[in-house]
């Protein structure tokens, strides 16, 4: 059983975005410059958004992290939004999500010029995801792939079973594994909370990519015996320990781990790789 350590890799990648930081600036040009919009004062949000703001300078990019009050309103931020869509010293930002419930998600998303959408979400760039084409792939379903692929984790003719069904993981994770590339190539099943024996598909499953949310949901009996296993999911339980919390993933990994070829921890695995995509998504909106 080997550990797909997100930790690692990610450590790896920064290095590697940074020389290409180094590059750009030795000839001439100016550090990448990725903004975060933070509304409202959630914690995971907060944690989340001072992780990519700390990574982003330790590759020599410039952060900026933009925060509102959770009263803003869905027009005073669409306003930044416009702002930001036009600033030249702007090259990708983010607007964290969840935002206060009074503000349209999906209005938000498509107010983003797709050219600086670095998270991924906007439907031009889902759309041309899905044709196979250049595009800004959502963060969490690119670093899954950068970590396939630098485990050199074998996916042609795999069947592979996604659970999970939301459009930040789990419908583009299918889309990209079903792609004639590499990772990809794998006959893909989408599992979600309406299907009926689930464990009958994911014990069929080559490739699991377990996205829904549900601590500790896969358990090993619902695994076969070399099966590759991504957890996606990480949720904050109370502990007996010194903070009083601890984070679980989706899977029960002591019961599944010792069945597979490979697994994924929590923390430690995809959790850093979304940052880096979100670095090479900003990185490649400079190139471009």
């Amino acid at each position: 059983m080997t550990i797909l350590d997100g930790k690692a890799t990610a450590a790896e990648i920064k290095q590697e975005i940074a020389k290409e930081v180094e590059s750009i600036i030795s000839s001439g040009g100016r550090a990448p410059h990725l903004v975060a919009v933070l509304v409202g004062d959630d914690g995971a949000s907060q944690t989340y958004v001072n992780s990519k703001e700390k990574s982003s300078r330790e590759v020599g990019f410039k952060s900026t992290i933009l925060r509102f009050p959770d009263t803003m309103t869905e027009d005073a931020l669409l306003k930044e939004i416009e702002k930001l869509n036009k600033r030249d010293d702007v090259d990708g930002f983010i607007i964290q999500m969840p935002l206060p419930k009074h503000i349209d998600e999906q209005r938000v998303i498509e107010a983003v010029d797709p050219a600086k959408d670095v998270d991924g979400f906007h439907p031009v760039n889902v759309g041309k995801m899905v044709l196979g084409l250049p595009a800004f792939v959502s963060a969490t379903p690119a670093g899954i792939m950068y970590l396939l692929e630098r485990y050199k984790v074998e996916t042609s003719g795999k069947h592979c079973v996604v659970i999970g069904r939301s459009n930040i993981v789990g419908r583009p994770m299918a889309n990209l594994l079903s792609q004639k590339a590499y990772p990809g190539d794998c006959t893909v099943t989408i599992c979600h909370s309406r299907t009926r024996n689930l464990a009958k598909y994911t014990l069929e499953a080559d490739i699991i990519i377990a996205a829904l949310g549900s601590p500790e949901f896969l358990k090993g009996d619902m695994v076969k015996e070399g099966a590759v296993v991504i957890d996606v999911g990480i949720t904050r339980v109370r502990a007996d320990n010194k903070s009083g919390f601890k984070l679980l993933g989706d899977v029960k990994f002591d019961e599944v781990a010792p069945k597979c070829s490979y697994i994924t921890p929590v923390p430690g695995g995809v959790g850093p790789m979304t940052i880096i995509s979100l670095l090479k998504n900003t990185l490649k909106a400079v190139i471009n």
